[in-house]
């Protein structure tokens, strides 16, 4: 199993923009081969953001890597961060992804 998470520094005012924007969006995800399961989640609240954590679980880190190079990913990513209005985050995300060593 191979967890894949994105952390982003969500502008408190911003959050509700933010989770409209996750839960409007055309994932493509689903139509990948490996892909079994996306979650969205909201952390702990700092004093300018709250941290969110976008979290998808592949079988494998190769299933997870095809999908960064399909057209299904530039297709779900064609319109991030794009608009004319103010970034709703600080920063860009920062990925982190995790190789399963121990299932129960």
């Amino acid at each position: 199993m191979f967890v894949a998470m994105n952390r982003f520094k969500v502008k408190k005012d911003r959050t509700a923009d933010f989770e409209a924007r996750w839960r409007n969006r055309d994932s493509h995800l689903k139509e990948m081969p490996g892909f079994t399961a996306f979650h969205l989640l909201k952390g702990p609240e700092a004093d300018d953001h709250i941290l969110y954590a976008s979290h998808t679980i592949w079988e494998t880190r190769e299933a997870f890597e095809a999908w960064t190079h399909s057209d299904a990913f530039r297709k779900a990513h064609a319109n991030a961060g794009s608009g004319n209005d103010e970034p709703v985050t600080i920063g860009p995300p920062q990925f982190e992804g995790f190789e399963s060593v121990v299932d129960a």
